[in-house]
Order: structure tokens, then sequence, then C-alpha cells
């Protein structure tokens, strides 16, 4: 291909991820630019694109009570561990399914395929009735299993590939050596999964972080509220919706986010390209 040819065809890339980063980013300029407005200016058909002018006084709302900190450290907790509970379940699962053969193996891994087709809304009313027998409901322990029961076959099929791209021949090597099995597993083979587990952790933490509809079912109280449910907090039926709280609100909930992203890019990136290529 000539490089008359290479260079329209370069820029019409270009062009297309720019609008693609332009289409996405949008929202979230949108979301932190209307935190600093005030209602008015919110609801004005004309837009206002940058805050000049703007003040903090959405932020302050959000801070007036304790609700913010209380749904933080709900949701802090609730996430944390369903992060360790699934990656731990998961782990186990997907190094048994991938280096063990044993009768059901292909059912366990259809199953795990159909149980993520089940829209979740058709599982309300049994969860509910499950954690309410249990004793569960407004309860951290309780968001949690559902919320470990919500990641896991996700997070189970994605470390099955890291799993599988892992030659057992580095194993064997390893126990001639002198390790014995579970040695050589984990002195070899668990620091060639850890990019596997950041980037199945990220994925779990955005998912349970930013879940409404169970946290909905199962915390009722409003002192058990996530950081989702905390939001509708700013909808009333007599003086409406207060756009600028829920902004404010959540760009302080997105912050957590960015900061847990950033920790892990570089293992992030590396897990997923590693996933790609042996997957």
């Amino acid at each position: 291909m000539s490089r008359t040819t290479t260079r329209p065809t370069r820029w019409l890339a270009n062009a297309v991820g720019l609008i693609t980063f332009v289409v996405a980013a949008f929202p979230v300029y949108w979301m932190v630019n209307s935190s600093f407005l005030d209602r008015n200016e919110i609801r004005n058909p004309v837009p206002t694109w940058v805050p000049f002018g703007g003040d903090l006084d959405n932020f302050r709302t959000v801070f007036e009570t304790d609700q913010f900190v209380n749904a933080l450290k709900m949701s802090l907790m609730v996430t944390g561990l369903t992060i360790v509970v699934s990656l731990a379940f998961a782990f186990v699962a997907a190094v048994a399914v991938s280096r063990f053969r044993f009768k059901g193996r292909m059912s366990f891994i259809v199953t795990l395929l159909v149980i993520q087709m089940i829209p979740v809304e058709g599982l309300f009313i049994s969860q509910y009735k499950m954690l309410e027998t249990m004793e569960l409901l407004n309860t951290v322990v309780g968001l949690t299993i559902v919320y470990v029961a919500g990641v896991l076959p996700f997070t189970i099929w994605t470390l099955r590939g890291f799993v599988a791209g892992v030659p057992y021949e580095l194993e064997e090597a390893a126990m001639m050596d002198g390790c014995t099995r579970i040695q050589a597993f984990f002195r070899v083979t668990f620091p060639l999964l850890a990019p596997g587990l950041v980037a199945t952790g990220v994925f779990g933490f955005i998912q349970a972080w930013n879940e409404f509809t169970l946290a909905l079912v199962v915390m009722t109280r409003e002192e058990k509220r996530t950081l989702p449910l905390w939001l509708s907090t700013f909808t009333d039926v007599n003086s409406g919706t207060d756009w600028g709280g829920i902004m404010a609100g959540s760009t302080l909930i997105a912050v957590p986010v960015i900061i847990f992203f950033l920790i892990v890019q570089g293992r992030m990136v590396s897990g997923l390209t590693a996933g790609a290529v042996k997957g």
C-alpha cells in the first residue's frame, strides 16, 4: 500500500477515534460542568458550556447532612467485600476448570454462560425472600451475597482464560526443581495471574459500586443506603429534581472509581492484553 493511500486512511482513523472520544467524554464533562451551576442555569434552554462564575453550593448541599458519608461507608464496605469474596471464589473455580478434568466440567462452564443471560429483574422476588428468611435484609452481608452472585459468573469465565493461558509446563519444571504442586502454583503461576485478577477486579468494582436496582430491593432503610440509592434523595415530589445536587453527588461518586483505576491501570492494561492474546 502506497504512502498516499495510507495517509488518508490514517487521518480517517484518527478522526473516528477523536469523535468516539468526544462522544464518550461529553457526558462526564457535562456532569462536572453542571455540578458548579445553580438550578436556573442548569434549566436554562441556552446551555452554559463553561461554569465561569459558578460556585460550590451544590457540593455544600451534598455535605450538609451525614447521608453522603454514611452512604459512602456503606458502598465501600459492600464493594470491598464483593471484590475480595468474588475473586477468591472465582480464582479457585477458574483453576479447577482450567487445570483439572472432572465429570460435569463442561456443564459447569455452560451453566456460567446461561446464568449471565438471566435478567436480573427476574431474580428480585427469590433473592428478597431468601434474604428475608435469613434475616439479612438491610445488612452489608446480605447485599454482598447478592452482588457476589451477580459478579461471580463473569469473573470465573474471565479468569478461566488467564489460567488456561499459563502453560502447565512451568509448574512441572518447578516441581522438577523440588517444589511441591502447591508451591509451584503459587511461586510460578500465581504471579503471572496477577494482571488477570486486577482486570477482573476492576470490572467487579465498577459493577458493585454503581449498582442500583438490587440495592433498592435489599436496602430499604434510609440509613442503609448505598451511594446510587443516596442520589435518589435529590428528587422530591414537591420541589422537583435538584439536578445540581445530583451532578455534584455523581461527580463525588466517580472520584473513588477514578482513583482505583489510576492505582491499578498498569496491571489492568497488561491483564487485558494478556487475556486478548492467550484467551
